[in-house]
């Protein structure tokens, strides 16, 4: 050791002495329950603000995702590249804007405007342009999905009309060109319709009872539908993955919603992040190698949803 270094020891235990003296002195000097309350919290302190951003879609390229994001009230859609930066607000109205979806093309964003007592499917370009009504008038509609060659938007009827009871809700395609609609799934509570990568299948929430819910996956017509994750608990919002073997879905079989994997027939279900809150609406990565989710949980007073992200380990 040096001079200089060991004159720098010498310096600090020299300090060191005289902090603790100066310590003494003030206890001594003010008391030592002075020192005591400064020390020791007089109250509790809780979180007061609170925000929302949920239901991510991301770009064809995954680049972007679109979200959407309460702001003074009202639910509107916003775009960000996907590591959370260049934050764009694409709605403006005086409406609530949810289930976005980003079309194949990148070109346009499928979304259910809800205004006073209307609830309908619309399209619009990918800045925020452009809007204009897909469903028919006087429909509640909600959830839309693209088919991969961009022509028809998958879509239910809504199923929340005196919630917490559920109603009847069918599943439809809609010709995006010529308006035509085609029912796909009919018969109880069938939502959350998303077509496979190859166009030729379609997976599907589907209420069993008032107490369960699983996914079910059918042909693109909607004929020979069959149960697929076969659990006890709320199974739903199913998303396939790239290469259309995997499907991503959400569960409270482990007590709160969570995010889970399982394969194409239902086989080989593993919980994708151990997550607290209520985790729903999982969007896979363009490289199916990461799902993207809502994630929501309350707070003191109030609720947070947040936009997660979490690494799928392919078996």
């Amino acid at each position: 050791m040096g001079n200089r270094a060991a004159g720098e020891v010498a310096e600090g235990n020299v300090r060191n002495v005289r902090n603790v003296g100066a310590a003494v002195f003030l206890g001594a000097l003010f008391g030592w329950s002075s020192l005591a309350a400064q020390s020791k919290a007089v109250g509790l302190a809780y979180q007061l603000t609170h925000s929302v951003n949920a239901d991510p879609s991301l770009s064809p390229d995954g680049k972007r995702m679109v979200f959407i994001s309460v702001l003074n009230g009202r639910e509107q859609l916003f775009a960000i590249n996907r590591d959370g930066t260049g934050s764009v607000q694409l709605t403006r109205d005086d409406a609530d804007h949810e289930d976005p979806a980003w079309s194949p093309d990148g070109r346009t964003i499928a979304f259910v405007r809800i205004s006073a007592d209307t609830e309908r499917i619309h399209l619009m370009n990918a800045d925020g342009t452009g809007v204009h009504p897909l469903t028919p008038a006087g429909v509640r509609t909600v959830h839309p999905n693209w088919s991969p060659d961009r022509t028809r938007v998958a879509y239910c009827t809504d199923d929340d009309l005196k919630p917490p009871h559920k109603n009847p809700a069918q599943i439809y395609s809609i010709d995006v060109r010529t308006g035509t609609v085609t029912q796909l799934i009919s018969g109880g509570v069938n939502t959350y319709p998303v077509w496979s990568p190859d166009g030729t299948k379609l997976a599907f929430r589907r209420m069993l009872g008032e107490m369960n819910s699983e996914v079910f996956v059918a042909n693109a017509d909607g004929t020979q539908a069959h149960n697929v994750t076969n659990h006890p608990a709320f199974d739903g919002w199913p998303d396939w993955s790239p290469d259309g073997h995997r499907i991503a879905f959400a569960s409270n079989r482990n007590w709160n919603y969570q995010i889970f994997v399982m394969n194409e027939d239902g086989s080989g279900v593993r919980l994708l992040a151990n997550t607290e809150g209520r985790a729903t609406a999982p969007k896979w990565a363009k490289d199916g190698k990461s799902v993207y989710f809502s994630n929501c949980r309350k707070v003191d007073f109030g609720t947070d949803c947040e936009i997660f992200v979490a690494r799928d380990s392919v078996p």
